[in-house]
């Protein structure tokens, strides 16, 4: 899905056509084998105005997958929808997020070789801009996501790069990033970095003050704070030689007593690059997650009603405080794909997964148990839920 949508047996591309039949077989792999309700399928697939003969397409889209796609893959009529279960085939989809993960735990290991390496693999699964061949109603739903979380990847692995002296060796694509993302000034801030480190100072102090003219005119804000850090480094001299920290926020806890290390959980969705309003929501948040003396837990409620943005303020909170959650941050969404509450147990274990609890099957079906191993595993860290 990250480029056209297809899927392939033993190398060859299975013959699908049209934007429909792709999009429905992209919003089931999307789902991750839970139930996609008609009218997701739905709105996927016509926006607002859906036929009076919508139910009867669906199902034919759907029973020309079965038929294509053959015995190894199912895909179930679960009311209110059809759930698809991929048994052993790979979705180009997950293994990005896997490699992700592992190349941001890598790198707050401090293993920026793996790192590097795990981030790189991660990328090499984009083809294009994702759902290229579907219906512009499911790029326009869910491709922002993916593309943020791939030029989230690109930041990290940059990162690692940059650790490792590959300053020259980037600078070339990390002048192509700043021109295609402006105003992330992560990016700007890296290609200061990689510039002043191969002898080109004044080059790294112009872009600078090009990105202050760019962040002034095109949002009315100034540079934040890492990119004002890199600049002020620059004038101090210390950032042609020294190499960027870890950032605190990636910070791997300590090893439990058994030995065994685990990186940190890292479940946040992307954050919003474009966040604007509700600056005083979003200091009473922050405020409010903020440690105090004694380190006591925080806990905060968003509330309002539907369609206000409440998870879009929570999620930049949330980004915006992680650095005083050096344990990790966990995510959960409470309602399943069809809108339907998720059980608690599902959450849970989705959880548990997360923290790196055994997967061994063991009281999955108990609640009790699952709230304890919950409670176990989180007691004493500085995790951000």
């Amino acid at each position: 899905m990250l480029g056209t949508v297809e899927a392939r047996r033993d190398g060859r591309r299975i013959p699908l056509s049209g934007a429909k039949l792709h999009t429905v077989l992209a919003a089931l792999l999307l789902a991750r084998e839970e139930v996609v309700s008609d009218e997701r399928l739905s709105r996927l697939l016509w926006g607002w105005t859906p036929p009076a003969t919508m139910s009867a397409q669906i199902y034919t889209y759907v029973s020309r997958l079965r038929k294509m796609l053959g015995d190894e893959i199912r895909i179930d009529r679960r009311p209110p929808g059809y759930a698809m279960a991929v048994g052993h085939s790979t979705v180009d989809v997950t293994e990005f997020e896997r490699l992700d993960h592992e190349g941001r735990a890598a790198l707050a290991e401090g293993d920026f070789d793996a790192a590097a390496e795990l981030l790189r693999a991660a990328l090499e699964q984009w083809n294009g801009l994702p759902f290229a061949n579907a219906t512009e109603h499911l790029a326009d739903a869910e491709a922002p996501r993916l593309m943020e979380a791939r030029v989230a990847a690109l930041e990290h692995r940059v990162t690692a790069d940059l650790a490792l002296g590959r300053h020259e060796q980037i600078t070339m694509e990390l002048t192509g990033l700043v021109a295609e993302f402006p105003l992330r000034e992560r990016i700007r801030s890296q290609l200061m970095t990689a510039l002043c480190r191969s002898g080109r100072r004044a080059d790294a102090i112009h872009l600078f003050h090009h990105g202050r003219a760019v962040l002034a005119e095109e949002l009315g804000v100034d540079p934040g704070e890492e990119l004002q850090a890199t600049y002020q480094a620059l004038l101090d001299g210390r950032l042609d030689r020294q190499p960027p920290a870890v950032p605190a926020q990636r910070a791997v806890r300590p090893a439990p007593k058994s030995g065994r290390r685990h990186a940190a959980p890292e479940m946040l969705p992307p954050d919003t690059a474009d966040f604007t309003g509700r600056a005083r929501e979003l200091d009473l948040v922050c405020r409010a997650l903020a440690p105090d003396a004694a380190d006591r837990p925080r806990r905060v409620l968003v509330t309002g009603m539907a369609g206000l943005g409440k998870t879009t303020l929570a999620v930049h909170a949330a980004h915006r405080c992680r650095r005083d959650f050096p344990d990790g941050q966990l995510f959960a969404d409470l309602r399943a794909p069809d809108g339907s509450p998720q059980h608690p147990g599902r959450v849970l274990l989705h959880l548990l997964r997360a923290l790196d609890a055994p997967d061994d099957g063991a009281g999955a079906d108990d609640l009790d148990e699952l709230v304890r191993r919950y409670r176990a595993l989180t007691r004493g860290r500085r995790l951000l839920s």
